[in-house]
């Protein structure tokens, strides 16, 4: 009931996306459209959804054009008293109001693994991760209260909780998941801290969920959520990108690899016509695909601490490795 930053932000990231492929199409009356519109929505989110240190809720209900909570509080049935009178004195149920909600900005998330440009305060976003981390994290959960499912984290095991309410006006029936700790929103959470450059931030909260999935206490290949194999926690598979800045647009035949961390390293790619490996060396960049093909016009890289392109116009096929920039 009412705004709040996951929503929000969802909405604001598809926005630019829409507003995105519509200049790649020629539409740009349209581009310009969702443009407005997507800006609007960063100004309102960062006008009225952030509180100075993280986004939250502005839990509204009686002046939206839903009225259907409104009519509940007018119910005469007895058997309900008890919720009603919670709910005059506090408004609709399973709200999270002044909570750091660790899907806070997942919208911004999305669209920053896609490559979409959001108008949303990048500092705010940051701010986010950064209340996520300290205010959701635990590193022992033993005195923590779970009262739906705890067993996907307990006793001393560390994890993630998926809401905390550091300022106070915790609701008394939060939305009903507030206390668990979930995986797939662990690994999203620390994608998005590994793509803002908060390395050690992410990897302690992989760290976490990994460890309690190691085979003693659970199956370490099955992290289940609502049910066994449960989808949410397949997430785990943009860590890949997220870490080591490795991304392909074959709309614009375009390669990126803008790993944070000097050195040698290699991350692994897939593309809908093939997929392999990314190599950089000390003053190289080459591509070994294992199936199919791989053409890129251009590659987007960072040298000396700065992030450079080069055109290089390669089609990589499988069996080769192919060197795709030297400097």
């Amino acid at each position: 009931w009412g705004p709040d930053g996951m929503c929000t932000s969802i909405y604001l990231g598809a926005l630019s996306a829409m507003a995105l492929m519509a200049r790649e199409l020629g539409h740009h009356q349209d581009a310009a459209e969702y443009q407005e519109l997507a800006e609007k929505s960063a100004r309102y989110m960062d006008r009225e959804l952030y509180n100075g240190e993280y986004f939250q809720q502005k839990v509204m209900y009686d002046k939206l054009r839903d009225q259907s909570f409104l009519r509940k509080l007018e119910s005469t049935d007895r058997e309900w008293d008890e919720g009603l009178a919670l709910e005059r004195r506090e408004g609709p149920n399973y709200q999270y109001g002044s909570g750091c909600l660790s899907d806070g900005v997942i919208g911004a998330w999305m669209a920053r693994i896609y490559g979409v440009d959001t108008p949303l305060d990048r500092k705010h976003v940051k701010s986010t991760l950064k209340a996520i981390f300290k205010h959701n994290f635990r590193q022992d959960l033993s005195d923590h209260a779970c009262l739906q499912r705890p067993g996907y984290a307990v006793g001393r095991e560390a994890g993630l909780l998926l809401c905390s309410w550091p300022r106070g006006g915790k609701p008394t029936l939060p939305f009903i998941y507030s206390d668990e700790v979930w995986t797939g929103i662990e690994y999203q959470v620390a994608s998005h801290l590994f793509e803002e450059g908060l390395m050690d931030e992410g990897l302690t909260i992989v760290r976490a969920a990994r460890s309690r999935y190691d085979g003693r206490a659970r199956n370490p290949f099955n992290e289940y959520e609502c049910g066994n194999f449960y989808a949410r926690a397949m997430s785990s598979w943009v860590l890949l990108a997220s870490y080591t800045g490795l991304r392909y647009s074959r709309a614009q035949r375009t390669l990126w690899f803008l790993p944070k961390f000097d050195g040698r390293q290699r991350g692994f790619l897939t593309a809908a016509t093939g997929w392999g490996t990314v190599r950089r060396d000390k003053r190289n960049i080459s591509l070994r695909i294992i199936e199919g093909s791989l053409a890129v016009d251009r590659v987007v890289y960072r040298r000396n601490g700065l992030e450079v392109s080069a055109d290089v116009g390669i089609t990589a096929k499988a069996g080769q490795v192919t060197r795709i920039v030297s400097w």
